[in-house]
């Protein structure tokens, strides 16, 4: 088959290496001419945002996919109109991709998300007390776009664009499950992992799992994952990021309708990895068995604070000596400070082994510029 997939970045990258195991042909479009996918498929440069570019990359796949949601979706619209197989459909994308719409989804379907308001310009009061987060309509990845008003010396932050004010939930935890169904109706879920933020840079630190659950929040999960493939009524793999708040009860942060950072560590500590499943998904074949073994984790590496450049890893023959330890860089020439420039997978057999390794690969390793 031709797979299209809409961005060239390191999911893009993964998922193509998991796939080239088998027969199939993969183009990417992204409008950077370096991109992580350009020299290990058919690659083409051009703005995934623009409609005729879209319409041109797909015309001629069996399917197109994506591994950034902030793409045309009109352009996957009319794909779909012109029997191109697009997966997630486009729909289920172009709600996704803004947060409002996103935030309306849950509420009509049930699904347990923090009270918000929509606020569509400046002129509009906020309702919401102190503390909220402010969400932008469009456009957040990576941490940006997200920012929490505390005070009212804060108020002089907000942003002006069109985006969900939403209370603030006192979390425990942050936790991902990443859920997958194909176009037969199988789904799969793997195991549930527990997010640990940088709270400098807003990005996902730490990845592990599994998580000790109790049955009360585990049922909580199943079910926001049950109601969530249902209401999405589309082929796809979906990351569903999630909060439990200190009282026990579950609410859904945001979804990304694709591959996602909190699935790395099942490349090396799962049956299959997100990767594998989500290539089954396209193809529409039988979902992987995605049973953990033992304990797994993953490390994000970062560029460091004040160096931007032609990067440099400095630590990583250390790093290679240690055992059940995976280096998984994205081919990105350049770093600047807070980019994401590839991940460390650990496995361990217990969770304090797990995080002992994990804090102690951080320590040895540092994303440089010449």
């Amino acid at each position: 088959m031709k797979i299209g997939i809409l961005g060239g970045g390191q999911l893009g990258r993964m998922l193509i290496q998991s796939a080239l195991k088998y027969d199939d042909e993969f183009y990417t479009l992204d409008p950077a001419s370096d991109a992580p996918c350009n020299n290990i498929s058919h690659f083409t440069q051009g703005n995934f945002n623009d409609f005729e570019t879209v319409l041109n990359f797909g015309k001629d796949k069996d399917v197109v996919t994506i591994e950034i949601e902030h793409v045309n979706a009109d352009a996957l619209a009319e794909l779909e109109k012109q029997g191109i197989k697009v997966v997630p459909n486009a729909a289920i994308i172009k709600t996704i991709q803004q947060k409002i719409l996103q935030k309306e989804f849950y509420k009509t379907y049930d699904i347990p998300s923090p009270e918000f308001q929509v606020v569509w310009n400046s002129d509009e009061k906020i309702m919401m007390p102190l503390p909220f987060v402010q969400k932008m309509n469009t456009g957040g990845y990576d941490g940006k776009g997200v920012q929490v008003i505390r005070t009212e010396e804060d108020y002089q932050d907000v942003w002006k664009e069109a985006s969900v004010i939403e209370s603030l939930v006192d979390i425990d935890k942050e936790l991902s499950v990443i859920v997958a169904r194909n176009e037969n109706g199988e789904t799969k879920t793997f195991p549930v992992t527990e997010m640990v933020a940088d709270p400098k840079l807003n990005l996902l630190d730490f990845n592990i799992c599994p998580v000790f659950l109790s049955e009360d929040i585990q049922k909580q999960i199943d079910s926001i994952t049950e109601k969530f493939l249902n209401a999405v009524n589309s082929p796809g793999l979906f990351a569903i990021e999630l909060f439990l708040d200190k009282e026990g009860k579950i609410w859904v942060n945001e979804t990304a309708p694709r591959l996602h950072n909190s699935g790395h560590q099942s490349q090396e500590g799962n049956a299959n990895s997100q990767f594998e499943q989500m290539y089954r998904v396209v193809k529409n074949l039988p979902l992987a068995d995605t049973d953990a073994f033992g304990y797994s984790g993953m490390l994000n590496l970062v560029g460091a604070e004040g160096h931007a450049g032609k990067v440099i890893y400095e630590g990583m023959d250390d790093v290679l000596k240690l055992p059940k330890t995976y280096i998984h860089l994205y081919g990105k020439t350049e770093t600047k400070p807070g980019r994401k420039m590839g991940h460390i997978n650990v496995l361990a057999d217990t969770r304090e082994e797990l995080m002992e390794k994990l804090v102690k690969v951080k320590s040895m390793v540092r994303v440089i510029a010449e």
